[in-house]
């Protein structure tokens, strides 16, 4: 049996187990021709494209290595105008932005293009990928640390935790006076749990 058919939709099979099985299995067996099959089937149709990003998401989690040649291909899905591509991609490049940091830089604008734009998960994994930038290059942080702060100040009150902790890697002793003063101008925004969540991330500081 292909990688393909152990797809869950190709097995007829409803959430997403089998997926993660697959995701599994294939970092387990250390399949590289196996997650080659994955990706190839990203232009697959819709049911099987959704499927492989899963996948691949699932092995960069894991062992990111494993998926981070294929960086491009992540890159390319930021583009797709299936939203299920986009977010998993930006998701596959979280996994593997510390392994492909210049390759991720070299098409910023893509991803502070999601920041803006994408749904709720692509923007999620968009703070974390330029926030990762930020910490593995100082050069690369004048000007991606601006977007960050400027996204903090913008974005949804109860986005403001998830995201501030999303950040942290971009956080050095010279800006985290400016990080700290962003969430305190959203304090009063946060309900209580959201403030006790914020305040145990500065008291980490």
């Amino acid at each position: 049996m292909s990688r393909i058919e152990q797809l869950a939709s190709q097995q007829g099979a409803k959430g997403q187990q089998l997926n993660i099985d697959l995701a599994e299995d294939l970092v387990a067996s250390h399949d590289l021709a196996g997650i080659q099959e994955i990706v190839a089937g990203l232009t697959a149709k819709q049911k099987i494209a959704n499927d492989c990003i899963k996948v691949l998401y699932e092995v960069g989690a894991r062992q990111p290595e494993l998926i981070a040649d294929n960086v491009q291909v992540f890159l390319n899905g930021l583009t797709s105008k299936n939203n299920r591509l986009v977010w998993g991609s930006m998701t596959a490049l979280a996994e593997i932005v510390n392994l492909r940091t210049a390759e991720i830089f070299a098409q910023v604008d893509l991803i502070t293009a999601v920041l803006e734009t994408g749904s709720v998960i692509a923007i999620d994994n968009a703070v974390t990928v330029l926030a990762e930038l930020c910490a593995a290059n100082s050069d690369d942080a004048v000007k991606l640390w601006p977007i960050l702060l400027t996204h903090l100040t913008t974005c949804r009150s109860k986005e403001v935790p998830q995201h501030a902790e999303r950040t942290l890697p971009a956080v050095t002793p010279a800006n985290q006076p400016e990080f700290v003063a962003t969430l305190q101008q959203r304090w009063s925004e946060l309900t209580a749990a959201q403030q006790k969540r914020v305040r145990k991330m500065l008291n980490a500081l």
